[in-house]
Protein backbone atom coordinates (compact mmCIF):
# COMPACT_ATOMS: atom_id res chain seq x y z
CA UNK A 1 0.00 0.00 0.00
CA UNK A 2 2.68 2.40 0.68
CA UNK A 3 4.30 1.84 -2.30
CA UNK A 4 1.75 2.49 -4.41
CA UNK A 5 0.83 5.53 -2.34
CA UNK A 6 4.19 6.84 -2.99
CA UNK A 7 3.97 5.72 -6.79
CA UNK A 8 0.20 7.70 -6.67
CA UNK A 9 1.95 10.82 -5.34
CA UNK A 10 4.69 10.77 -8.07
CA UNK A 11 2.66 10.48 -10.57
CA UNK A 12 0.51 13.68 -9.50
CA UNK A 13 3.56 15.68 -8.88
CA UNK A 14 4.90 14.96 -12.61
CA UNK A 15 4.65 17.69 -14.91
CA UNK A 16 1.85 17.56 -17.47
CA UNK A 17 0.56 20.78 -19.86
CA UNK A 18 -2.11 21.45 -17.85
CA UNK A 19 0.26 22.39 -14.94
CA UNK A 20 2.39 25.50 -14.51
CA UNK A 21 5.33 22.95 -14.18
CA UNK A 22 4.46 21.58 -17.56
CA UNK A 23 3.95 24.70 -19.45
CA UNK A 24 7.29 26.16 -18.29
CA UNK A 25 8.83 22.80 -19.27
CA UNK A 26 7.55 22.95 -22.65
CA UNK A 27 8.43 26.67 -22.85
CA UNK A 28 11.90 25.89 -21.84
CA UNK A 29 11.86 22.93 -24.87
CA UNK A 30 11.14 25.31 -27.24
CA UNK A 31 13.22 27.86 -26.74
CA UNK A 32 15.88 24.87 -26.68
CA UNK A 33 15.01 24.47 -30.09
CA UNK A 34 14.02 27.26 -31.57
CA UNK A 35 14.32 26.63 -34.77
CA UNK A 36 12.15 23.01 -34.89
CA UNK A 37 9.10 25.15 -32.48
CA UNK A 38 8.56 27.53 -35.48
CA UNK A 39 8.51 25.22 -38.40
CA UNK A 40 6.23 23.40 -36.27
CA UNK A 41 4.16 25.91 -35.55
CA UNK A 42 4.47 27.32 -39.59
CA UNK A 43 3.23 23.58 -40.26
CA UNK A 44 0.25 23.95 -38.18
CA UNK A 45 -0.57 27.28 -39.95
CA UNK A 46 -0.15 25.56 -43.24
CA UNK A 47 -2.64 23.40 -41.77
CA UNK A 48 -5.17 26.26 -40.85
CA UNK A 49 -4.73 28.08 -43.82
CA UNK A 50 -5.67 25.08 -45.79
CA UNK A 51 -8.81 24.62 -43.55
CA UNK A 52 -9.35 28.07 -44.34
CA UNK A 53 -9.47 27.86 -47.55
CA UNK A 54 -11.70 24.92 -47.59
CA UNK A 55 -14.16 26.80 -46.30
CA UNK A 56 -14.09 29.47 -47.91
CA UNK A 57 -14.81 27.25 -51.33
CA UNK A 58 -17.08 25.17 -49.57
CA UNK A 59 -19.10 27.49 -48.09
CA UNK A 60 -18.40 31.04 -49.35
CA UNK A 61 -17.15 30.71 -53.37
CA UNK A 62 -19.76 31.65 -55.87
CA UNK A 63 -19.68 28.83 -58.75
CA UNK A 64 -20.03 31.95 -61.22
CA UNK A 65 -16.06 32.40 -60.33
CA UNK A 66 -15.13 29.27 -61.06
CA UNK A 67 -17.45 28.21 -64.16
CA UNK A 68 -19.02 24.91 -62.26
CA UNK A 69 -21.56 24.49 -59.83
CA UNK A 70 -19.03 22.69 -57.32
CA UNK A 71 -16.73 24.74 -56.25
CA UNK A 72 -13.18 22.85 -54.42
CA UNK A 73 -10.62 23.56 -52.71
CA UNK A 74 -8.51 23.21 -56.01
CA UNK A 75 -10.45 26.22 -57.34
CA UNK A 76 -8.99 28.05 -54.43
CA UNK A 77 -5.72 28.72 -55.61
CA UNK A 78 -5.86 30.12 -58.91
CA UNK A 79 -7.96 32.57 -58.37
CA UNK A 80 -7.33 36.81 -58.75
CA UNK A 81 -3.71 37.62 -59.36
CA UNK A 82 -2.19 34.36 -59.58
CA UNK A 83 -3.72 34.07 -63.56
CA UNK A 84 -1.84 37.06 -64.50
CA UNK A 85 1.47 35.33 -63.09
CA UNK A 86 0.75 32.30 -64.93
CA UNK A 87 0.45 34.00 -67.90
CA UNK A 88 3.82 35.72 -67.22
CA UNK A 89 5.30 32.17 -66.64
CA UNK A 90 4.19 30.38 -69.84
CA UNK A 91 3.79 33.27 -72.48
CA UNK A 92 6.33 36.63 -70.89
CA UNK A 93 5.56 39.74 -71.22
CA UNK A 94 3.91 41.91 -74.44
CA UNK A 95 6.42 43.58 -76.25
CA UNK A 96 3.40 45.99 -77.77
CA UNK A 97 1.30 47.54 -74.85
CA UNK A 98 -2.17 46.85 -74.65
CA UNK A 99 -4.62 49.27 -75.21
CA UNK A 100 -8.45 49.80 -75.01
CA UNK A 101 -9.85 49.20 -78.24
CA UNK A 102 -12.67 51.42 -77.43
CA UNK A 103 -10.52 54.51 -75.68
CA UNK A 104 -7.35 54.04 -76.55
CA UNK A 105 -5.91 53.88 -73.31
CA UNK A 106 -3.18 51.74 -71.65
CA UNK A 107 -5.16 48.64 -70.69
CA UNK A 108 -4.63 45.75 -67.97
CA UNK A 109 -1.28 43.68 -68.76
CA UNK A 110 1.11 41.77 -67.60
CA UNK A 111 3.79 44.44 -67.38
CA UNK A 112 1.84 45.24 -63.88
CA UNK A 113 3.50 41.76 -61.95
CA UNK A 114 7.29 41.31 -61.28
CA UNK A 115 8.84 38.75 -63.02
CA UNK A 116 11.10 36.86 -60.23
CA UNK A 117 8.62 34.76 -58.76
CA UNK A 118 6.54 33.27 -62.03
CA UNK A 119 9.64 32.38 -63.53
CA UNK A 120 11.27 30.53 -60.22
CA UNK A 121 7.78 29.04 -60.75
CA UNK A 122 8.29 27.83 -64.17
CA UNK A 123 11.38 26.27 -62.91
CA UNK A 124 9.61 23.88 -60.91
CA UNK A 125 7.19 23.14 -63.45
CA UNK A 126 10.12 21.58 -64.92
CA UNK A 127 9.11 18.14 -62.76
CA UNK A 128 5.59 18.45 -64.74
CA UNK A 129 3.59 20.12 -61.76
CA UNK A 130 1.12 22.78 -63.01
CA UNK A 131 1.49 26.33 -62.51
CA UNK A 132 -0.44 26.74 -59.21
CA UNK A 133 0.91 23.53 -57.66
CA UNK A 134 4.47 24.65 -58.70
CA UNK A 135 3.62 28.01 -57.12
CA UNK A 136 2.18 26.80 -53.89
CA UNK A 137 4.75 24.05 -53.37
CA UNK A 138 7.61 26.73 -53.61
CA UNK A 139 5.71 29.50 -51.30
CA UNK A 140 5.20 27.09 -48.81
CA UNK A 141 8.77 26.50 -48.81
CA UNK A 142 9.93 30.53 -48.60
CA UNK A 143 6.69 31.03 -46.11
CA UNK A 144 9.18 28.66 -43.69
CA UNK A 145 12.37 30.27 -44.80
CA UNK A 146 10.93 33.49 -44.32
CA UNK A 147 9.69 32.60 -40.56
CA UNK A 148 13.45 31.84 -40.02
CA UNK A 149 14.98 34.49 -41.35
CA UNK A 150 12.12 37.17 -39.06
CA UNK A 151 12.97 35.27 -36.00
CA UNK A 152 16.45 35.88 -36.71
CA UNK A 153 15.63 39.55 -37.15
CA UNK A 154 13.71 40.04 -34.50
CA UNK A 155 16.33 38.24 -31.80
CA UNK A 156 19.50 40.21 -32.98
CA UNK A 157 20.02 42.75 -30.10
CA UNK A 158 22.28 44.62 -32.36
CA UNK A 159 21.18 48.80 -31.90
CA UNK A 160 18.90 47.69 -29.63
CA UNK A 161 17.54 47.98 -25.98
CA UNK A 162 18.67 45.43 -23.58
CA UNK A 163 15.84 42.44 -23.25
CA UNK A 164 16.78 39.27 -21.10
CA UNK A 165 13.38 37.94 -22.58
CA UNK A 166 14.66 39.15 -26.24
CA UNK A 167 14.77 35.34 -27.57
CA UNK A 168 10.95 34.22 -25.80
CA UNK A 169 9.42 37.45 -27.34
CA UNK A 170 11.36 36.70 -31.11
CA UNK A 171 10.19 33.33 -31.08
CA UNK A 172 6.56 34.32 -30.10
CA UNK A 173 6.17 37.04 -32.89
CA UNK A 174 7.91 35.18 -35.53
CA UNK A 175 4.98 32.14 -34.47
CA UNK A 176 2.45 35.03 -34.62
CA UNK A 177 3.52 36.06 -38.16
CA UNK A 178 2.68 32.89 -39.13
CA UNK A 179 -0.67 33.30 -38.22
CA UNK A 180 -1.27 36.65 -39.86
CA UNK A 181 -5.04 36.74 -41.06
CA UNK A 182 -3.71 36.84 -44.85
CA UNK A 183 -1.16 34.01 -44.34
CA UNK A 184 -3.26 31.81 -46.82
CA UNK A 185 -1.95 33.99 -49.78
CA UNK A 186 1.04 32.15 -49.13
CA UNK A 187 -0.67 29.01 -50.69
CA UNK A 188 -1.60 30.96 -54.16
CA UNK A 189 1.00 31.91 -56.72
CA UNK A 190 1.84 35.58 -55.19
CA UNK A 191 5.11 37.07 -54.47
CA UNK A 192 4.50 37.53 -50.78
CA UNK A 193 6.41 34.75 -49.66
CA UNK A 194 9.40 35.41 -51.61
CA UNK A 195 9.32 39.11 -51.06
CA UNK A 196 9.40 38.19 -47.60
CA UNK A 197 12.29 36.29 -47.64
CA UNK A 198 14.34 39.08 -49.31
CA UNK A 199 13.21 42.09 -46.94
CA UNK A 200 14.02 39.87 -43.69
CA UNK A 201 17.10 38.80 -45.58
CA UNK A 202 18.22 41.55 -46.21
CA UNK A 203 17.66 43.18 -42.70
CA UNK A 204 19.70 40.38 -41.17
CA UNK A 205 22.62 40.92 -43.19
CA UNK A 206 21.88 44.82 -42.79
CA UNK A 207 21.98 44.17 -39.07
CA UNK A 208 25.47 42.21 -39.60
CA UNK A 209 27.14 44.69 -41.67
CA UNK A 210 27.37 42.57 -44.80
CA UNK A 211 26.56 45.29 -47.37
CA UNK A 212 27.92 44.04 -50.17
CA UNK A 213 25.43 40.96 -49.40
CA UNK A 214 22.33 43.45 -48.58
CA UNK A 215 23.34 44.90 -52.65
CA UNK A 216 23.04 41.30 -53.92
CA UNK A 217 19.95 40.54 -51.91
CA UNK A 218 18.38 44.17 -53.41
CA UNK A 219 18.63 43.25 -57.13
CA UNK A 220 15.89 40.34 -57.14
CA UNK A 221 13.84 42.29 -54.80
CA UNK A 222 13.54 44.91 -57.62
CA UNK A 223 11.75 42.35 -60.24
CA UNK A 224 9.54 40.90 -57.03
CA UNK A 225 7.85 43.77 -55.31
CA UNK A 226 7.96 47.15 -55.31
CA UNK A 227 9.42 48.07 -51.59
CA UNK A 228 13.18 48.65 -52.13
CA UNK A 229 12.88 52.46 -51.78
CA UNK A 230 11.41 51.96 -48.24
CA UNK A 231 14.50 49.13 -47.72
CA UNK A 232 16.60 52.15 -48.69
CA UNK A 233 15.13 54.34 -45.75
CA UNK A 234 16.50 51.68 -43.53
CA UNK A 235 19.85 51.27 -44.88
CA UNK A 236 20.30 54.70 -44.71
CA UNK A 237 19.38 55.21 -41.06
CA UNK A 238 21.47 52.12 -39.95
CA UNK A 239 24.58 54.05 -41.87
CA UNK A 240 23.74 57.14 -39.87
CA UNK A 241 23.57 55.62 -36.61
CA UNK A 242 26.77 53.91 -37.46
CA UNK A 243 28.78 56.51 -38.19
CA UNK A 244 27.83 58.52 -35.33
CA UNK A 245 28.55 55.21 -33.09
CA UNK A 246 32.08 54.97 -34.48
CA UNK A 247 32.49 59.24 -34.11
CA UNK A 248 31.35 58.63 -30.43
CA UNK A 249 34.37 55.57 -29.92
CA UNK A 250 36.54 57.66 -31.78
CA UNK A 251 37.02 56.01 -34.74
CA UNK A 252 36.89 56.36 -38.47
CA UNK A 253 33.39 56.21 -39.68
CA UNK A 254 32.52 52.96 -41.89
CA UNK A 255 36.28 52.29 -41.50
CA UNK A 256 37.07 49.80 -44.16
CA UNK A 257 33.47 49.21 -45.71
CA UNK A 258 32.62 52.73 -47.51
CA UNK A 259 32.70 51.47 -50.92
CA UNK A 260 30.61 48.25 -49.94
CA UNK A 261 28.13 50.91 -48.34
CA UNK A 262 27.73 52.90 -51.13
CA UNK A 263 27.63 50.01 -53.57
CA UNK A 264 24.79 48.68 -51.12
CA UNK A 265 22.98 52.30 -51.56
CA UNK A 266 23.43 52.06 -55.05
CA UNK A 267 21.93 48.81 -55.64
CA UNK A 268 18.74 49.63 -53.45
CA UNK A 269 18.35 52.63 -55.87
CA UNK A 270 18.61 50.58 -59.10
CA UNK A 271 16.48 48.26 -57.51
CA UNK A 272 13.76 50.91 -57.13
CA UNK A 273 13.19 51.78 -60.30
CA UNK A 274 14.52 48.49 -62.22
CA UNK A 275 11.37 46.85 -63.38
CA UNK A 276 9.65 50.09 -64.05
CA UNK A 277 13.06 51.03 -66.61
CA UNK A 278 13.01 47.61 -68.20
CA UNK A 279 9.37 47.41 -69.07
CA UNK A 280 9.89 51.08 -70.76
CA UNK A 281 13.35 49.86 -72.90
CA UNK A 282 11.42 46.51 -73.88
CA UNK A 283 7.67 48.31 -74.54
CA UNK A 284 9.09 51.61 -76.29
CA UNK A 285 7.11 53.62 -73.82
CA UNK A 286 9.02 55.10 -70.78
CA UNK A 287 5.74 55.29 -68.56
CA UNK A 288 4.63 51.64 -69.76
CA UNK A 289 5.02 50.16 -65.91
CA UNK A 290 3.20 53.79 -64.11
CA UNK A 291 0.78 53.33 -67.11
CA UNK A 292 -0.51 49.74 -66.97
CA UNK A 293 -0.61 50.68 -62.77
CA UNK A 294 -2.81 53.61 -64.07
CA UNK A 295 -5.16 50.90 -65.48
CA UNK A 296 -6.02 49.09 -62.50
CA UNK A 297 -6.70 52.19 -59.90
CA UNK A 298 -2.98 53.25 -58.55
CA UNK A 299 -2.55 56.93 -59.03
CA UNK A 300 0.42 58.17 -56.91
CA UNK A 301 0.48 60.60 -59.59
CA UNK A 302 -1.96 62.67 -57.31
CA UNK A 303 0.32 63.30 -54.60
CA UNK A 304 1.74 60.87 -51.44
CA UNK A 305 -1.29 60.08 -49.12
CA UNK A 306 -3.72 62.34 -50.56
CA UNK A 307 -5.94 59.40 -52.05
CA UNK A 308 -5.82 58.13 -48.31
CA UNK A 309 -6.97 61.44 -46.60
CA UNK A 310 -9.87 61.67 -50.12
CA UNK A 311 -11.30 57.82 -49.01
CA UNK A 312 -11.45 58.80 -45.67
CA UNK A 313 -13.01 62.60 -46.00
CA UNK A 314 -15.71 61.05 -48.41
CA UNK A 315 -16.17 58.16 -45.81
CA UNK A 316 -17.01 59.77 -42.47
CA UNK A 317 -15.87 63.16 -43.04
CA UNK A 318 -13.55 64.91 -40.62
CA UNK A 319 -14.24 61.98 -37.96
CA UNK A 320 -12.57 59.89 -40.47
CA UNK A 321 -9.66 61.98 -41.15
CA UNK A 322 -8.94 62.08 -37.21
CA UNK A 323 -9.16 58.66 -37.27
CA UNK A 324 -6.83 57.52 -39.73
CA UNK A 325 -4.27 60.17 -38.34
CA UNK A 326 -4.89 58.77 -34.78
CA UNK A 327 -4.25 55.06 -35.89
CA UNK A 328 -1.07 56.25 -37.69
CA UNK A 329 -0.10 58.12 -34.91
CA UNK A 330 -0.55 55.05 -32.42
CA UNK A 331 1.48 52.61 -34.28
CA UNK A 332 4.15 55.43 -34.73
CA UNK A 333 4.54 55.71 -31.09
CA UNK A 334 3.94 51.70 -30.75
CA UNK A 335 7.43 51.52 -33.33
CA UNK A 336 9.29 54.46 -31.56
CA UNK A 337 7.95 53.69 -27.80
CA UNK A 338 9.09 51.07 -25.25
CA UNK A 339 7.09 48.00 -27.09
CA UNK A 340 9.26 48.73 -30.17
CA UNK A 341 12.62 49.67 -28.20
CA UNK A 342 13.46 45.62 -27.99
CA UNK A 343 13.33 45.02 -31.81
CA UNK A 344 16.76 46.66 -33.78
CA UNK A 345 16.75 50.21 -35.37
CA UNK A 346 16.82 48.47 -38.90
CA UNK A 347 13.55 46.45 -38.28
CA UNK A 348 11.94 49.21 -36.65
CA UNK A 349 13.02 51.61 -39.97
CA UNK A 350 11.18 49.22 -42.00
CA UNK A 351 8.72 49.31 -39.70
CA UNK A 352 8.35 52.63 -40.58
CA UNK A 353 9.29 53.21 -43.72
CA UNK A 354 6.79 50.22 -45.38
CA UNK A 355 3.61 51.35 -44.26
CA UNK A 356 4.61 54.73 -44.98
CA UNK A 357 5.67 53.90 -48.38
CA UNK A 358 2.60 52.13 -48.88
CA UNK A 359 -0.02 54.83 -47.99
CA UNK A 360 1.75 57.75 -50.04
CA UNK A 361 2.26 55.37 -53.27
CA UNK A 362 -0.92 52.95 -53.12
CA UNK A 363 -4.51 54.12 -53.39
CA UNK A 364 -7.04 52.43 -50.45
CA UNK A 365 -7.50 48.95 -51.33
CA UNK A 366 -8.64 45.52 -49.58
CA UNK A 367 -4.93 44.28 -50.79
CA UNK A 368 -3.44 46.45 -47.93
CA UNK A 369 -4.36 43.77 -45.55
CA UNK A 370 -2.11 41.28 -47.97
CA UNK A 371 0.65 43.98 -48.74
CA UNK A 372 1.02 44.36 -44.28
CA UNK A 373 2.47 40.74 -44.64
CA UNK A 374 5.60 42.40 -45.28
CA UNK A 375 5.37 44.38 -42.29
CA UNK A 376 6.69 41.70 -39.58
CA UNK A 377 7.72 44.12 -36.66
CA UNK A 378 4.07 44.29 -36.39
CA UNK A 379 3.84 40.83 -34.96
CA UNK A 380 6.80 42.06 -32.41
CA UNK A 381 4.41 44.65 -31.83
CA UNK A 382 1.59 42.58 -30.83
CA UNK A 383 3.76 40.23 -29.10
CA UNK A 384 5.37 42.88 -26.71
CA UNK A 385 2.05 44.25 -26.09
CA UNK A 386 0.41 41.07 -25.34
CA UNK A 387 3.82 39.97 -23.09
CA UNK A 388 4.89 42.65 -21.22
CA UNK A 389 4.11 45.13 -18.55
CA UNK A 390 2.88 48.63 -19.48
CA UNK A 391 5.98 49.80 -19.46
CA UNK A 392 7.34 47.29 -21.43
CA UNK A 393 10.26 45.93 -19.00
CA UNK A 394 9.28 42.52 -18.10
CA UNK A 395 7.34 39.39 -18.85
CA UNK A 396 4.53 38.96 -17.17
CA UNK A 397 4.01 35.70 -15.88
CA UNK A 398 0.45 35.00 -17.59
CA UNK A 399 1.64 35.97 -20.74
CA UNK A 400 0.64 32.30 -22.43
CA UNK A 401 -2.99 33.50 -21.26
CA UNK A 402 -2.80 36.79 -23.21
CA UNK A 403 -0.98 35.24 -26.26
CA UNK A 404 -3.44 32.39 -26.57
CA UNK A 405 -5.72 35.43 -26.47
CA UNK A 406 -3.98 37.26 -29.63
CA UNK A 407 -3.99 34.00 -31.31
CA UNK A 408 -7.57 33.05 -31.01
CA UNK A 409 -8.46 36.49 -32.54
CA UNK A 410 -5.38 36.01 -35.57
CA UNK A 411 -7.34 32.26 -36.08
CA UNK A 412 -10.59 34.26 -36.96
CA UNK A 413 -8.89 36.89 -39.03
CA UNK A 414 -7.55 33.74 -40.78
CA UNK A 415 -10.77 32.51 -41.96
CA UNK A 416 -12.43 36.05 -41.97
CA UNK A 417 -10.03 37.23 -44.76
CA UNK A 418 -9.50 34.11 -46.38
CA UNK A 419 -13.42 33.16 -47.06
CA UNK A 420 -14.42 37.43 -47.83
CA UNK A 421 -11.43 38.27 -49.96
CA UNK A 422 -9.83 34.96 -51.28
CA UNK A 423 -12.92 34.05 -52.82
CA UNK A 424 -14.16 35.13 -56.18
CA UNK A 425 -17.77 36.56 -57.96
CA UNK A 426 -17.21 38.29 -61.35
CA UNK A 427 -19.84 41.72 -60.29
CA UNK A 428 -19.22 42.27 -56.93
CA UNK A 429 -15.81 40.80 -55.03
CA UNK A 430 -13.27 43.01 -53.61
CA UNK A 431 -9.30 41.95 -54.21
CA UNK A 432 -7.41 40.73 -51.72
Amino acid sequence: MALAEASRREELARPTPFTSAGRHAIGARALAHPVRTLLVVYLVSRVVSLLALWVAATWFQNPAGVGHTEPGLQDMFGLWDGVWYERVAREGYPVQLPVDADTGAVTYSAWAFYPLYPYLVKVVMVTGLPFTVAGGLLNAVLGGAAALLIWAVLRSGVHADRQPQRDRLALVAACLWCFYPTTAVMFKPYTEALAAVLVAGALLLLVRRRYLFVAAVAIPLGFTRGVAPALGCAALIHLVVRWREDRAAGIRPLAGQRASSAVMLGALAVSSVAWPVVAGLVTGVPTAFFDVQAAWGQRPDKGPFVLWFEWAWEGKGLAGVLVLVALVCTYVALVLGRHGRWISIEARAWALAYPLYLFAVVRPITSMWRFLLLDFPLAALVASVAMRTANGQSVVPHWRRRVAVVLAILLGGVFWWTCAFLVYTPWGSFPP
